[in-house]
């Protein structure tokens, strides 16, 4: 187990969630139906976890 970071599942996790919420509420506030709103939140989550991992790893390669 040496060499392995707690931290960095924990904030990918939590960025995803963020990023999930933050993007449902701010589309239910413009009026769009909750369920699209939660549809697009989802997709901003997936896209937002890639990134960071992508990131990441990009960082611990070098």
């Amino acid at each position: 187990m040496r060499g392995y970071n707690i931290w960095r599942p924990i904030m990918l996790i939590m960025i995803a969630l963020i990023t999930n919420t933050l993007v449902s509420n701010l589309l239910i506030l413009f009026g769009l139906p909750r369920q699209t709103s939660e549809d697009l939140g989802f997709i901003a989550m997936i896209i937002a976890a890639l990134i960071t991992y992508t990131r990441m790893t990009k960082k611990r390669r070098k």
